[in-house]
């Protein structure tokens, strides 16, 4: 069967990976000294002692008891400095690779060595990211559902720009992962807004979707919801309707998507720890993984979990491990053989990222943005199709997938603690890379507009922060 007879359209690249940050800002060898002893080392080590002895001969006075002296004088000093430029240079070279083998002891990415105590950079990430959303929240009075407090998908849309289900749920995670730091921006009107952004019928939908509450939108909201405190009971009669709907039967688009069911997954994760899907959700994802023998046969994720997979995706990896690991620490992991499954596919997506062959980590392709559609029959018209355009900050994702807590020891036990660190931190370089003053940025195809959707400034802001909290290592 086609793609689009299963309702699901393909997965193509839509723009290429972002620019590594410039070397000054990335290397440990651009301070002046490292500079001159790489100069140095561009001469040669001898070629540098060689040139002293052949200045010093033919500046030494002939006073100096003839010839025999001044050769000894010449040598013995280009002798000297043939040795200081080797073991400057060797030093630099062991300092480069500590730094290397211990992330705690090497410069944040993106930015210079800073004095002790003084701030980093993420800091003012944070503030002007936090500002920016202050200054472009969309507060708008609606004669049916009242006053709606939030964002639309994207920041500097044609104004009046009203709130959206998704622009406002990314919102209000981004505010509590800022931790709120005033008053300007109140969770409780963005939490309102959500409610009342609720469809006649339950549940929520994108933009694009029209009417009919979507399983995958709904489980965002109510996973912001759920972290903002909300009433357990209220989750609760939308989780019923989100699960009651999210079968084979009723939405076999969905069911087969990895974007979707794990979207779900991650949501409900949060919001309905104890519902009776999330079992069933988590075999279905372990069960969708697929053996890439350009990788010696390890499993990892298509855009579907059911045939045709689609070929094996970086992105879809890192969103099933992702998924998986924290169902792992919901759910558990021990005597269930079914958990045991899922256990083993996760691994074994951490080593398939692990194994990339690529390189330089920062721009290689399995940092590569992607643009999926999600196709579903429209239950108004089944012979036409409801298409939910989807974009995909892969590098975000990567660094999320590395940092889950089992990733490292994985690495660890397999002997690949060194492709572990590099890749983590070519995705992080990467993540960097993309924003400007805390916002990220989404290039349109080959154009050169841009825009600034919300759910890519959460990402880059939740990849940045969970970075930073495991690099933290009190009195280090």
């Amino acid at each position: 069967m086609s793609q689009q007879q299963l309702g699901r359209g393909p997965l193509t690249p839509r723009q290429p990976g972002p620019t590594p940050p410039a070397p000054d800002e990335e290397s440990p060898d651009s301070s002046p000294p490292a500079r001159f002893v790489g100069w140095l080392g561009g001469l040669g080590c001898a070629a540098a002692g060689y040139g002293v002895f052949q200045f010093l001969f033919s500046v030494l006075p002939d006073s100096l008891n003839g010839s025999a002296a001044r050769y000894v004088i010449a040598g013995i000093s280009g002798l000297g400095t043939f040795v200081a430029a080797w073991l400057a240079a060797a030093l630099l070279r062991a300092r480069a690779a500590a730094a290397s083998a211990d992330p705690a002891r090497a410069p944040a990415v993106g930015t210079a060595a800073m004095a002790p105590g003084a701030p980093g950079p993420l800091p003012k990430v944070f503030a002007s990211a936090y500002a920016t959303l202050v200054d472009q929240v969309s507060v708008v009075d609606d004669p049916e559902q009242g006053r709606l407090t939030g964002w639309p998908h994207s920041l500097g849309e044609d104004s009046p720009s009203r709130p959206t289900p998704v622009g406002t749920a990314y919102g209000l995670h981004i505010m509590l992962d800022l931790g709120v730091p005033d008053g300007r921006l109140s969770t409780g009107d963005l939490v309102d807004t959500l409610w009342r952004l609720r469809l006649p019928d339950g549940g929520w939908s994108a933009r694009s979707q029209g009417s009919e509450a979507r399983p995958e939108v709904t489980a965002l909201v109510l996973g912001a919801l759920a972290r903002a405190g909300a009433s357990g009971e209220r989750l609760a009669a939308e989780v019923d309707r989100c699960t009651s709907a999210f079968t084979r039967q009723l939405d076999r688009a969905g069911r087969e998507s990895t974007h979707v069911v794990t979207t779900v997954l991650r949501g409900l994760l949060r919001a309905a720890p104890g519902s009776d899907i999330l079992p069933l959700l988590r075999e279905a994802l372990a069960d969708g993984a697929i053996s890439d023998p350009r990788r010696d046969h390890l499993r990892c994720w298509g855009y579907r979990l059911q045939p045709p997979y689609g070929r094996p995706s970086p992105l879809h990896t890192a969103q099933a491990v992702v998924a998986l690991d924290r169902a792992a620490r919901v759910l558990g992991e021990d005597g269930d053989a079914r958990a045991a499954r899922a256990r083993a596919a996760r691994e074994d997506g951490i080593r398939w990222l692990l194994s990339c062959p690529d390189a330089p980590h920062d721009t290689c392709p399995d940092l590569e943005n992607l643009h999926e559609e999600v196709r579903r029959p429209r239950t108004d018209d089944p012979s036409r199709h409801e298409v939910l355009n989807v974009r995909h900050f892969t590098a975000s994702w990567l660094v999320r997938a590395l940092l889950c807590p089992g990733a490292l020891e994985i690495a660890r036990a397999d002997g690949l603690e060194d492709e572990w660190r590099v890749r983590l931190d070519g995705a992080l370089a990467a993540v960097w890379a993309g924003q400007t003053d805390g916002i990220w940025f989404w290039r349109l195809g080959g154009s050169a507009e841009q825009r600034r959707p919300m759910w890519m400034t959460y990402q880059g802001l939740s990849a940045l922060r969970a970075h930073a909290v495991w690099m933290y290592r009190p009195g280090g």
